[in-house]
């Protein structure tokens, strides 16, 4: 006699039906928007030509040594073969790969206990680790060829990664049949949604954030704007201030509140809590009327005017600079201005992962070259900006398992919403780059490499050489970096003249940065020297735990002068125009 199926059997069965039916009417769906998108759908942030040449350079060479590929051929089948064998055996062995410490996309445990799971991630590790060595070890490809082909080889490993199809994901699995296949259904509507949006993979919550309610809180009053920025001055938290004003240069290709996030991790909260009068720009998120602002125009009508109206509104003839990232880019350039034409009014500056010496780029890089230029001007020139979304997209494939296919199993394999997160929500409020300014900015700081070079660049009639510049610096860099590699930050140091002190903090571009004391599982190294090697700088460097913004407070109290009442920004030489955090900040690259 056969078992009658049970009640709770007979239900779980419906449901995985009427699952499937949505599911299919669902797929529907997804057709219709993919192919209402398709002639509107964002360029990628790269020429295909240009990489499909790149991969047949590549080839050419390979097949130019045919020993060598047989003997990368039989390393991997070794590899192959013992995986075999240890799985043959069925002991507790050690795996014959493993992955990388801090790679989150094997935690779970039918990863480690289940043996056909095991045995397929281990054959994944094997092949992708073999297929990127074999390439990084291919012998005649110049630099830029081999960066790109490494770059998307990486990407192609990361895509091919088991956890991110249905079929080969423990997790996957195990989730639809505990919710009869509602895990697919929801993971469909929520890639119909993205699609619709047209904003790419959503990475947060958006609806559990807002400027200036719950993101950009620190009270403050907006005190000079012209067409290109605002200039936010902040309301001190103290009664007495460091008489030297701070004037922060964020970049443009994001919004400043990277500084200024939640509370609790406020960089320009915690600055003014050390006694500091902050001040900070707030850039424009250009449309198409800026299509020919240029980068000489950023720095005249943009940090030029704002180191004037710190000055006027501090009532001071000095001041302090922080520049981050391109901020930082454009800062030197400006104090090497500054210092030809004899002008003092910066005391002290910080970099916050800069770039001058664009030599060694980093995987931005491999979207930078003569015939992707081009393409980009192209674009440029028909819209009047490059669209920020083309930014993030490139920005997103430099660490694609975090912020892409982490993404696509959270919120379309296993149907789950993302998480409120205030630093993503920050990574997808892009900006917009007016034409004439970035394409400047490409072609001769990326491509060229003018900055680095005496007289290569003149900027407001005058040649810029970085070595001119003798004012004390603090340089902040970060060890894991993919958009400002800290050994490029390095050189900055290097080509500048005057008293330098060079920090480099644990984890990457804005984790790094953003590292509130008391709250950072981050690090820090420091060293009083500056040997020209960076790797001898580290080698001498002390490691010490938690935040490093403490050890800037301490440099930069130092060459702040003596402490004057408290600048109430309300009550200031400036009149107010609104409360922080202003107009400019709110606007999308949509609007």
């Amino acid at each position: 006699m056969t078992d009658q199926p049970t009640d709770a059997g007979i239900e779980a069965a419906t449901a995985l039906g009427e699952n499937m039916q949505r599911l299919g009417a669902q797929w529907q769906r997804l057709f219709q928007v993919y192919m209402q998108q398709l002639g509107d759908t964002e360029k990628v942030p790269f020429d295909p030509a240009a990489v499909g040449q790149a991969f047949m350079r590549l080839s050419a060479q390979m097949l130019t040594n045919p020993q060598r590929l047989a003997e990368a051929q039989t390393a991997l089948w070794q590899q192959y073969a013992a995986l075999w064998q240890t799985a043959i055996q069925g002991e507790a062995t050690e795996p014959v790969a493993a992955p990388e410490k801090g790679d989150r996309r094997f935690k779970d445990a039918e990863w480690s206990e289940n043996q056909v799971f095991d045995l397929l991630k281990q054959s994944y590790l094997i092949t992708a680790r073999w297929l990127q060595k074999t390439v990084g070890e291919v012998d005649g490809l110049d630099d830029a060829t081999r960066h790109k082909v490494d770059f998307y080889t990486r990407q192609f490993v990361d895509a091919m990664s088991p956890t991110n199809f249905f079929h080969t994901n423990p997790e996957v699995i195990r989730t639809t049949l505990e919710t009869q296949g509602a895990n697919l259904v929801s993971g469909l509507d929520n890639l119909i949604d993205d699609l619709e949006r047209g904003k790419g993979i959503r990475q947060t919550d958006f609806d559990a954030f807002e400027v200036g309610k719950n993101l950009a809180t620190t009270p403050g009053k907006v005190v000079f704007q012209n067409r290109l920025f605002q200039l936010i001055q902040y309301s001190p938290t103290t009664k007495e201030t460091r008489e030297l004003p701070l004037l922060i240069c964020p970049p443009w290709i994001n919004k400043y509140y990277i500084l200024d996030l939640k509370p609790e991790n406020s960089f320009v909260a915690w600055a003014v809590a050390q006694g500091f009068t902050v001040f900070m720009i707030s850039w424009v998120n250009p449309d198409q009327s800026y299509a020919e602002t240029s980068f000489e125009d950023y720095m005249n009508e943009g940090l030029l005017a704002a180191m004037d109206a710190t000055l006027k509104a501090a009532d001071q003839s000095k001041l302090n600079a922080v520049g981050y990232c391109v901020g930082g880019t454009l800062l030197a350039t400006t104090l090497s201005v500054l210092a030809a034409k004899g002008d003092d009014r910066v005391n002290a500056a910080t970099f916050f992962t800069s770039v001058v010496d664009f030599d060694e780029a980093g995987d931005l890089s491999v979207f930078i070259d003569e015939e992707q230029l081009k393409l980009i001007d192209e674009d440029m020139e028909e819209t009047g900006v490059l669209n920020g979304r083309r930014i993030a997209s490139a920005f997103n494939m430099m660490r694609a398992n975090d912020l892409i296919w982490s993404f696509v199993v959270n919120n379309y394999l296993l149907g789950k919403d993302p998480i409120p997160f205030d630093l993503l929500y920050w990574n997808a409020d892009g900006t917009n780059m007016p034409h004439a300014m970035h394409a400047y900015y490409l072609r001769n700081m990326y491509l060229k490499n003018l900055l680095a070079k005496p007289g290569g660049l003149e900027v407001g009639g005058v040649p810029v050489d970085l070595r001119k510049i003798d004012v004390p610096t603090y340089i902040l860099s970060t060890k894991e970096d993919h958009i400002a590699p800290w050994t490029s930050c390095y050189r900055l140091p290097q080509l500048i003249g005057g008293a330098k002190r060079f920090v480099l903090a644990q984890s990457g571009h804005v984790a790094g940065v953003i590292s509130p004391p008391g709250k950072t599982k981050y690090g820090h190294w420091t060293n009083n020297t500056l040997p020209k090697d960076p790797k001898a700088w580290l080698a001498g460097a002390t490691q010490k735990e938690g935040s490093w913004w403490p050890d800037w407070a301490a440099w930069l109290a130092k060459r702040s002068g003596k402490k004057v009442p408290a600048r109430d920004p309300s009550n200031g030489r400036l009149k107010p125009i609104e409360d922080a955090p202003g107009s400019y900040v709110k606007k999308t690259i949509d609007d």
